[in-house]
C-alpha cells in the first residue's frame, strides 16, 4: 500500500497555513487523518512491490539464462582435437617436421539448420602475412569430426571437396614454420546453411566469399608450434 503523496501534502499544507491563527475555542490543532480510499493499492499506483520485483527478476534469470550465457544458443558451437588442447603445442606428427598429416578434430553442438560444414586452416603469423594450411568444404552435415589423415585429393569418398593452400597442392599441409617464436594455427569450422556450389580446388578467399552469406555459426580452435 501507498500513499497519494499529492493530497496529504495538500492536507499538510491547509493544517500549516492555519498556524498563527486563531482557533474556535474548543478546537484544537490536530493532523487530518488520511481516509482509507487514499490509499491505493501497489499495483494500481502503478509500482512493483520489493517481493514481486524480486521474483519477477528470478523467473527471467531461469528462463533466459542460456541465452545470456551463450549468447542467444543453449550450447555453443565448438571444435577440439583429442591431439592437442586449445593453444597447446600441435604433435610433430602433424607437422612438416614428421608425417605432415592432418590432425583429428571433432565438433558438437552443431547449430539447426546445418547443411554442410567448412573449415579453414591458418597461420597469422608467417612472416609474409597469413599462410593457408588446409581448406575443406561440403563436409556433409551428419560429419561429427574428420578423422586423422584426411587423404590429401580433391574430392572425398563423403562428397567434401578440398581447396588449394598456399603450398599450391590441395589438402592439409602441416606447421612449417622458420625458426623463431611459435606461430598460432587456426582451426576455423563454419557450419552453413547450404551445400557449397563450388569447385575442387578452391581457393580461401574464394571459399569465403561463397559462403559469406550462408554461416549460421563459427567455432574454431588453436594449437601452436615452434621450431628451433
Amino acid at each position: 500500500m501507498i500513499f497519494d503523496y499529492h493530497k496529504v501534502s495538500m492536507r499538510l499544507y491547509s493544517a500549516s497555513s492555519l498556524r498563527g491563527h486563531a482557533l474556535p475555542a474548543g478546537r484544537q490543532e490536530v493532523p487530518e487523518a488520511i481516509p482509507k480510499r487514499d490509499c491505493l493499492p501497489v499495483r494500481q499506483a502503478g509500482f512493483v512491490a520489493p517481493t514481486g520485483l524480486l521474483a519477477m527478476t528470478l523467473v527471467y534469470l531461469v528462463a533466459f539464462f542460456p541465452f545470456i550465457l551463450f549468447g542467444g544458443e543453449a550450447m555453443a558451437f565448438r571444435i577440439e582435437s583429442p591431439a592437442f588442447g586449445p593453444h597447446e603445442k600441435i604433435p610433430q606428427k602433424y607437422t612438416c617436421d614428421a608425417d605432415d598429416v592432418s590432425p583429428p578434430l571433432r565438433w558438437s553442438d552443431v547449430p539447426e539448420g546445418t547443411k554442410s560444414f567448412a573449415l579453414i586452416s591458418d597461420d597469422p603469423d608467417a612472416p609474409g602475412g597469413t599462410w593457408v594450411h588446409w581448406v575443406i568444404y561440403n563436409i556433409p552435415a551428419d560429419a561429427e569430426g574428420l578423422p586423422e589423415g584426411v587423404a590429401k585429393m580433391e574430392a572425398l569418398p563423403n562428397g567434401a571437396k578440398q581447396g588449394v593452400t598456399d603450398f599450391r597442392r590441395v589438402g592439409y599441409g602441416g606447421p612449417c614454420p622458420p625458426p623463431g617464436k611459435p606461430h598460432r594455427y587456426f582451426f576455423k569450422l563454419y557450419a552453413l546453411n547450404r551445400v557449397l556450389a563450388l569447385p575442387s580446388k578452391t581457393t580461401k578467399a574464394d571459399l569465403l566469399i561463397s559462403m559469406n552469406d550462408s554461416i549460421l555459426a563459427q567455432a574454431e580452435l588453436v594449437g601452436t608450434y615452434q621450431r628451433s
